[in-house]
């Protein structure tokens, strides 16, 4: 596996802590996860992949310190880099927006140049509808640790297995 680093926005640290959780499943060191709000074009730069996470708010936006971190990572450049996108997202009680901020995060890194990899069927998935949905998959790896926590596990598994190849 090429350098990787494994940069999350998160708010409450639900976040945070799936950031981690994937770091332990692919054997990415700690210290190449990283807080996006503490990211600079230089840290960015030393990446091949960049694995990012987001949780999702008001009608679907990406967890606020993902707007000025979105700016670092493309003034790093992204062109020639592999993206992996995840995120959090209450299936119940935003079902109409499930994961969005995935969407947001997506169009942004795919308009800077990067390879996006990592799409997931949305088979035992339960909402209404997400940005993040393209073409009948999440563009990344969609958890909900409020009400389907006991799926989080598997899923990251499957996902793990599915990117590894690639990274």
């Amino acid at each position: 596996m090429k350098k990787t680093a494994i940069i999350y926005g998160s708010s409450t640290g639900t976040c945070e802590d799936l950031a981690k959780r994937l770091a332990d499943k692919l054997g990415v060191d700690a210290s190449d996860v990283l807080d996006v709000a503490n990211i600079d074009e230089q840290t960015v730069a030393k990446y091949d992949n960049l694995i990012l996470g987001t949780s999702t708010w008001g009608a679907g936006e990406m967890q606020d310190d993902w707007y000025d971190g979105v700016k670092t990572l493309k003034a790093a450049g992204l062109s020639g880099k592999t993206v992996a996108l995840f995120g959090c997202g209450d299936s119940e009680s935003y079902s109409d927006t499930f994961c969005g901020g995935m969407a947001e995060l997506c169009n942004e890194v795919e308009g800077a140049g990067a390879k996006v990899i990592g799409q997931v069927s949305t088979d035992g998935y339960t909402y209404d509808d997400s940005e993040a949905v393209v073409d009948g998959k999440f563009v990344g790896l969609a958890l909900d640790e409020v009400n389907e926590s006991d799926k989080t596990d598997e899923r990251m598994d499957a996902w793990v297995e599915a990117i590894k190849p690639e990274l």
